[in-house]
């Protein structure tokens, strides 16, 4: 590192010039940049391999939207948009999989709705044998209260 001439102040004595040094933070920032451009390519998950082509007549899978049971907090119950009674509650939901046990169930609740709500819709559900099913929640932060009133005011 290249010291500039030191400085003398009006009491005679010397201080040196204060100068960042950036080689060193510019030499480690090579280095890892480097590191990273080489291991990123192992990074990558799966085996590459050369898939066959399919016949013409070959269809894609069609992908099922799941069914969505939303749960509201006054107790009523929605199959994807339709309301439904709880007691035909199952057979509507086996309508909607129309034999496509695979496609997932995704149970909602609403924050203020009863819990024993939800738990008796999972508990009806998986008794009559429909077991692959979600539980949905907000992975959306919410701010706290205090927050909100501090942001409201002036």
């Amino acid at each position: 590192m290249a010291m500039g001439p030191l400085r003398r102040t009006g009491s005679g004595l010397y201080q040196p010039l204060a100068d960042i040094n950036v080689t060193p933070l510019v030499d480690v920032m090579l280095v890892l940049l480097i590191v990273f451009m080489i291991t990123a390519p192992m990074l990558a998950a799966g085996v590459k391999i050369n898939l066959p082509q399919a016949k013409k007549s070959a269809q894609p899978m069609k992908l099922n939207d799941p069914v969505m049971i939303t749960v509201s907090k006054d107790g009523r119950v929605f199959v994807n948009a339709d309301e439904t009674a709880k007691d035909v509650l199952v057979d509507t939901v086996k309508a909607k999989l129309a034999g496509a046990e695979e496609t997932p169930i995704r149970l909602r609740g609403d924050k203020d709705s009863a819990y024993g709500d939800v738990i008796s819709i999972l508990d009806m559900l998986s008794s009559n044998g429909l077991t692959k099913i979600a539980l949905m929640s907000n992975t959306r932060p919410t701010p706290a209260p205090s927050a909100t009133r501090a942001a409201q005011q002036p």
